[in-house]
C-alpha cells in the first residue's frame, strides 16, 4: 500500500511540474528597443476611403476583399493588402491618369483589421476568442477587456504569448490570473504585432 502511495505522490509530482511552465520564461514587461514600428499596412477586410481631388464620381469608400484586391471606378482588382495608405495612392494615381490628369488621390483607413503580422491572434479560454488589429503600445490587459476577460474554465496563470523574436519563435509566460483577478497590475506586459495568446484550460 505504501509503494502505491509513493508512486502516485510522484506521478503527482511530474504532473503538477510539467504543468507549471517552469521552463518559459515571463514575458517582459516592456518590449524596449524589440518593438515593431512600421507603417500601417493595409489587409483583407479594411474599409478604405479614396478621395480623389476635384473628381467626386470616382472617389469611393471600399472594402479590402478577401484577396487582398478592392475594386473602385476606374481600377480594377488592385492589389491592396501589404501596401501603405500612402503607396496605395500612388498606384490608384498610375492608373488614374489614363483618364484623369494629374490626379490627386488620398486614401484613408477607416475601419481596421490589418495584414496577419499586424495582428494579435487570442485562442483558448477566452470569453471570445478571436484576433485584433494590433495599436501602438497595446498591452495584454488591453487585449483581454477586448476578447472579454477569461471564461471561469481558464488557467490564467499558465497562459503563454507565442512571439517572433530575430525569426524565431519563442514562448513568455503571462500571468492572466493574477491581472484579471487579482489585480496586480505588475502582471500587465506590452504586446507585439504578431503575438499569439494562448489560454490553457485549467485541469481542475
Amino acid at each position: 500500500m505504501r509503494k502505491i502511495q509513493l508512486v502516485a505522490l510522484c506521478l503527482l509530482t511530474v504532473f503538477i511540474a510539467g504543468c507549471a511552465n517552469y521552463n518559459i520564461p515571463l514575458a517582459p514587461k516592456n518590449l524596449g528597443k524589440t518593438a515593431i514600428k512600421s507603417d500601417y499596412l493595409v489587409g483583407p477586410g479594411d474599409i478604405i476611403d479614396i478621395f480623389v481631388w476635384r473628381n467626386p464620381d470616382v472617389s469611393v469608400t471600399v472594402p479590402v476583399r478577401p484577396d487582398g484586391r478592392i475594386s473602385t471606378p476606374l481600377v480594377e482588382d488592385m492589389i491592396a493588402s501589404g501596401k501603405t495608405p500612402t503607396q496605395l495612392a500612388r498606384d490608384i494615381e498610375g492608373v488614374l491618369s489614363t483618364y484623369i490628369k494629374d490626379p490627386v488621390v488620398t486614401v484613408i483607413v477607416s475601419q481596421f483589421s490589418g495584414t496577419y503580422l499586424q495582428q494579435i491572434r487570442i485562442v483558448g479560454e477566452a470569453a471570445k476568442p478571436g484576433a485584433l488589429p494590433y495599436r501602438n503600445k497595446m498591452t495584454v490587459l488591453d487585449v483581454m477587456i477586448a476578447v472579454g476577460g477569461l471564461t471561469e474554465f481558464a488557467a490564467g496563470n499558465e497562459a503563454r504569448i507565442v512571439r517572433k523574436v530575430n525569426g524565431k519563435s519563442q514562448e513568455f509566460q503571462v500571468r492572466l490570473e493574477d491581472l484579471m483577478r487579482g489585480g496586480h497590475i505588475d502582471a500587465n506586459v506590452e504586446m507585439q504585432a504578431g503575438d499569439i495568446l494562448i489560454i490553457p484550460e485549467a485541469w481542475f
